[in-house]
């Protein structure tokens, strides 16, 4: 999902906290690995804002590049921050207050290869204050409206602080995905789909870094219709194994290819969810695997298919449904 203030150049966060390692939440498995292939680098990142947070940190963002595995944030020529391909956001810390930075950032692929750096982009912390423990108000009168049918037009009332409200955050679903200077009071969310329904939140922040609480949630469903195809994993396979007496179903698939990296899987099995899949470390990008047990019974008739979490938050369409039957093989 992309947010951008309005008549800036869009940028693209991305979600969130995974789990540590390959967690499989009903069932143990296996996941393939793939890269992306490519003979050239990635791109200079595009979209890259700056925009204080605090009076030491800056929040810094940028669009997505094809083939990046990694993103370097760099403040001058110093390296400060690595994130993987699926966030497109980082907050840079332990700065001056009153201080102007220079950011940049380059993207990495998978083979190592580092990409040229992006344009420079500035931004100013404000002065530090000193034994400040007040909280801004909460924004008030939050509103949303579609701005076709994958974009959302945001605004607010501007918070009150004791001192000065240095800026926004704006969360979707819970999770932070941009900050706006605190003399904005509007956003544009893009990268959404249509026909789906979306739920965000507004919080100020002060120099101090204290936060207020959150706005009144912002419901929003874009119009039209969305059949999914677009976003459902492709070139799905499904095969029966037998081993130490019990039939396991094997599964292979190609993530659908979206804005951010796919991490979670949903794996539906005779019309019932069956089980998930969710990547802490590297997902794959290229094809990707996963094995579970059905029984012991042989000449059994399955039926499985799988959707993937797009990184906006929602569920993308599900493959193409398959036809098993244990101890027959494919």
């Amino acid at each position: 999902m992309n947010v951008r203030v309005p008549s800036a150049l869009p940028a693209s966060p991305r979600r969130l906290a995974l789990c540590a390692g390959l967690a499989l939440l009903t069932s143990c498995g296996w996941a393939g690995t793939g890269q992306e292939d490519g003979g050239s680098p990635p791109g200079a990142p595009t979209g890259v804002t700056a925009q204080a947070g605090t009076a030491t940190s800056v929040h810094v963002m940028w669009n997505t590049t094809a083939r990046a595995e990694r993103y370097e944030v760099y403040r001058g020529t110093t390296k400060v921050e690595e994130v993987p391909g699926s966030k497109h956001m980082v907050d840079v810390t332990r700065l001056r207050p009153s201080t102007s930075y220079v950011f940049t950032v380059r993207a990495r692929d998978a083979d190592g290869r580092l990409g040229p750096s992006s344009r420079a982009v500035r931004a100013r912390t404000p002065a530090a204050v000193a034994d400040d423990r007040s909280a801004p108000s909460r924004p008030a009168r939050p509103e949303g409206r579609p701005a076709g049918s994958r974009a959302v037009q945001l605004t607010w009332s501007a918070s009150k602080d004791d001192r000065k409200v240095v800026s926004y955050d704006i969360q979707q679903s819970g999770t932070k995905i941009h900050s706006v200077g605190g003399n904005q009071t509007a956003a544009v969310v893009t990268g959404l789909r249509p026909g789906r329904a979306y739920v965000f939140t507004v919080r100020a922040r002060d120099a101090a870094g204290n936060v207020s609480p959150a706005g009144a949630a912002v419901r929003v469903t874009t119009p039209g219709r969305d059949d999914g195809r677009g976003t459902a994993p492709t070139g799905f396979r499904v095969t029966s194994r037998r081993a130490d007496g019990a039939h396991h179903l094997h599964l292979s698939w190609v993530p659908p290819r979206v804005d951010g990296e796919i991490t979670e899987y949903q794996i539906q099995l005779d019309g019932r969810p069956a089980t998930s899949l969710v990547y802490g470390g590297r997902a794959p990008r290229d094809r990707a695997g996963y094995s579970f047990y059905v029984g012991r019974e042989s000449g059994v008739r399955h039926r499985v298919r799988v959707r993937a979490m797009l990184p906006d938050g929602t569920w993308g369409g599900f493959s193409a449904e398959r036809t098993v039957i244990t101890g027959a093989g494919r």
